[in-house]
């Protein structure tokens, strides 16, 4: 199982993923947006996203759980 979290506070700007999605290594889950700059928020392993933890709006602190890939 592998944890995604944030690296940074920021806005969550849109959701590319969702649970059951069957993801690759350096697929994009998530973007993030702060001080006006995109950030994709990448999966760190292969496998199926079992859990999303934000939505579109949300804000985020650094060290958020953002997904759980099994």
């Amino acid at each position: 199982m592998s944890e995604v979290r944030a690296e940074m506070v920021a806005n969550v700007w849109k959701v590319v993923a969702a649970e059951g999605d069957v993801v690759a290594d350096g697929d994009t889950l998530v973007i993030l947006e702060s001080m006006k700059m995109e950030i994709p928020v990448l999966a760190e392993g292969s496998g199926t996203l079992t859990k999303l933890a934000v939505a579109e709006g949300d804000i985020v602190q650094e060290g958020d759980l953002i997904a759980l890939i099994e």
